[in-house]
């Protein structure tokens, strides 16, 4: 069984899947700076520019309610690399000259319908490769990667920006993105699914309603989705805060978040990671409070950086949570978590779009703060009274 970092590429099939991610991770990174950039230079508004980087989120609501039973009912390697695909077709649609803004929200809102299916397979297979002993050095060896490739993205992305056009920047996330779809096809094998039947709609919500009925999984849920969907809000004003310098804002909290998952994923004892989910969750939301006062850019990135350790809050839930689901629901149960997450952090970047609208970004980062932070209080609250509660595990529909 892995427990080092350096035994997880041993394990079969880690590699690739390792390899193929972190393609698709530097692809969404220079890919989303790119396209933020491209509309905020055409429209000047900070919601569009917002939408544009995260308006794939809002459309992983309907993956999550339509689509997430293939999560455990598809191939595991056709439907990755099917789904590095589309993204490497559609981003490269993106670069055409001349489409309007409509367009480009509607193509990206398609893209996040798709990513909703991608998250739970990968998880899934994740967990399947490695069980669930080995899954929290994996999913945190898997953070890290992705805390190192946006922050190499993003400084590289901003580097490019300054040389060439957005647009150019985005054919070469659709590069990456087929990369990543032909990592996935040459290096996992043809797995069989998990669980049988065919994926539906009927099945999709069977099982939501299954894992949504316990109290526990309930409240890790939202411990998972909404306080770090209010800082990704936050994170979303980044260009509207700092248009020349939102590249280096971006590689700060992808610094912090590298540090934070180190920190939980290889440092902290069990018996300590446990009981951190909450203190990480109230460092990730109050450094935002300092950008009222509108400080310049090296305070600003310090503030993100130290923010982003908070992420690492989301590894001691994610133990939990595979604790109280069983191995053949686990991908649906993973696929969930991502959707709701990527959803709400989706509707905040909207919510701070609109509000820096009507105020400033500094302003909306500070209200989008203060969210978070109520949120996590209020949830540590709620959790508090479950502790001497059973922890029952669902059986497989």
């Amino acid at each position: 069984m892995p427990t080092s970092y350096q035994s997880l590429f041993r394990t079969p099939e880690f590699t690739p899947l390792f390899l193929g991610a972190a393609a698709q991770t530097a692809a969404g990174t220079v890919g989303g700076l790119a396209l933020g950039t491209l509309v905020y230079r055409t429209t000047g508004s900070p919601l569009l520019s917002a939408l544009s980087m995260f308006g794939p989120s809002l459309a992983q609501v309907l993956g999550a309610t339509l689509l997430l039973s293939g999560a455990d009912r598809l191939p595991p390697r056709a439907t990755l690399a099917a789904i590095s695909l589309a993204f490497a077709v559609a981003t490269a649609g993106l670069a055409l000259p001349g489409l309007p803004a409509g367009a480009l929200l509607a193509v990206v809102l398609l893209l996040g319908l798709v990513a909703s299916l991608g998250g739970g397979v990968r998880w899934g297979l994740l967990n399947e490769i490695l069980d669930k002993d080995g899954y929290l050095p994996g999913r945190s060896l898997f953070n890290m990667m992705s805390g190192l490739v946006q922050i190499a993205g993003y400084a590289a992305g901003g580097a490019l920006l300054a040389a060439v056009s957005p647009r150019t920047c985005l054919l070469l996330a659709a590069a990456l993105y087929l990369t990543a779809a032909v990592a996935f096809r040459l290096g996992l094998t043809a797995r069989p699914p998990r669980a049988a039947g065919r994926p539906s709609v009927a099945a999709t919500w069977r099982t939501n309603a299954l894992l949504w009925s316990s109290r526990p999984r309930r409240l890790t849920y939202l411990g998972l989705w909404l306080p770090n969907g209010l800082v990704v809000g936050c994170e979303s004003l980044y260009v509207s805060y700092a248009p020349e310098s939102a590249g280096t804002l971006f590689a700060c909290a992808a610094l912090g978040m590298l540090a934070g998952d180190v920190t939980v994923g290889r440092l902290l004892p069990p018996a300590v990671r446990t009981r951190m989910a909450t203190p990480l969750l109230l460092l990730l939301a109050t450094p935002y409070l300092v950008f009222l006062l509108h400080p310049p850019l090296l305070l600003a990135a310090g503030c993100a950086t130290v923010a982003s350790v908070g992420f690492g809050a989301s590894l001691v839930q994610q133990e939990r949570l595979m604790k109280l689901t069983p191995d053949e629901l686990s991908g649906h149960a993973l696929g969930l978590h991502s959707a709701g997450m990527l959803t709400l952090q989706g509707l905040s970047a909207t919510l701070a779009g609109s509000g820096a609208q009507l105020t400033s970004p500094a302003t909306a980062m500070t209200l989008m703060a203060l969210a978070s932070l109520t949120v996590t209080l209020s949830l540590a609250t709620a959790a508090r009274r479950e502790r001497t509660a059973p922890l029952p595990v669902p059986s497989a529909p």
